[in-house]
Order: structure tokens, then sequence, then C-alpha cells
């Protein structure tokens, strides 16, 4: 049976929104085709014609999240806000829906170039949208202080995310990075 073009699009849509929480909760090698479509609601059969390759999926579904996350990003009233969403418990808990850069970071490195070039563009402008949260600096190095923070933000969710949820270390880390990174926008 043929579907519209419009019932199509919905379709991969659904499959690229899956995949993109997917991959961030399992990494790139935790989901096979037949993952990505049951979770979608389609039988593996199924699979839009353009996602065959699966570097094209991961490309665009990481593309994804780091849309959703610059919409994250663009709410936070200031800084301190931006970053006491992102390294709280609800971040840590919920891979699939948060930072990229913290899902799969470590992943990214043995990836394709074209998944690493999602990456950094994506990450480029989390940079970018950090330093426009901060205070200009008179010797130019706003960008080298965003970086710093964006650093530690990473740094400290995917440490936490690392420990056992009921560990303490889970938290000291989440709240340790925060502190460190308002010092680092700071400075």
């Amino acid at each position: 049976m043929r579907i519209s073009a419009a019932q199509a699009g919905r379709n991969r849509q659904q499959v690229l929104d899956t995949a993109s929480e997917r991959f961030r909760e399992r990494g790139f090698d935790g989901v096979g085709v037949s993952d990505r479509m049951k979770s979608a609601g389609f039988t593996p059969g199924g699979l839009p014609h353009p996602f065959a390759p699966k570097d094209a999926l991961a490309a665009e579904a990481l593309a994804q999240a780091w849309a959703q996350m610059a919409a994250e990003r663009a709410r936070a009233r200031n800084l301190e806000q931006l970053l006491a969403g992102y390294l709280s418990r609800t971040s840590r808990d919920a891979p699939g829906s948060s930072c990229p850069a913290a899902a799969l970071g470590g992943d990214v490195g043995r990836r394709s170039a074209e998944i690493k070039n999602v990456f950094a563009a994506g990450l480029e402008e989390m940079i970018t949208s950090v330093e426009r949260l901060l205070p200009p600096s008179d010797d130019g190095a706003t960008r080298t202080r965003a970086m710093t923070v964006v650093n530690g933000m990473v740094g400290a969710l995917m440490l936490s995310r690392a420990v056992p949820d009921d560990s303490p270390l889970a938290d000291e880390l989440l709240a340790s990075g925060l502190r460190a990174a308002l010092a680092a926008a700071a400075d």
C-alpha cells in the first residue's frame, strides 16, 4: 500500500526523532536498524531509503539533537539558568533528550568524517551561544572563557553519568561542575 508524501515525511521524522534519542541513550553502535524501526513503531523492512546508510541517519539524528539543544539554550534567560538546567539530575538522567556532546562525545571520535563534521558544527554553535551569554572581556578572551565553560559542562555531565545513579559522587560532580563553570564565566 502506497502512502502519501505527507505521511512519508511524518514517518521519516518519527524515525529521525527516535534515532536521535536512542543514539544519545545507547551510542551509535548500541542501536541497530531493527531497534530504530521498532522504537519508531515500524517494521524493520519499512526503513525509508534515505536512511539506509547508518552514518547518514546518525549524522541527521545528531544534527537534530544539536538543534533541540540550541532551542533549549535559546530559552535560557542567562548563563546561570542555562548551567543549572544542564548540570542537573534531570539532565543527567535523560541522555536521550539532553546534550549530544555529553552523550556521544566519546563515541564520535570513532565515527566517519560526516558525523564528526556535524558534531563539530553543533559544538561550535554551543560555544557561540555560551559566549553570547558571557560579559565581554577587555582582553578578548571571551571565546576562551566560553570554551572553558563548555568543557566543564560537558565533562561534569559525562562523569556524573559514568558513576552509579545512587552514588553521592554523581551529584557532587554536577555541583562541582556548576561552580567551576560559573567561576570560569566570571573570570
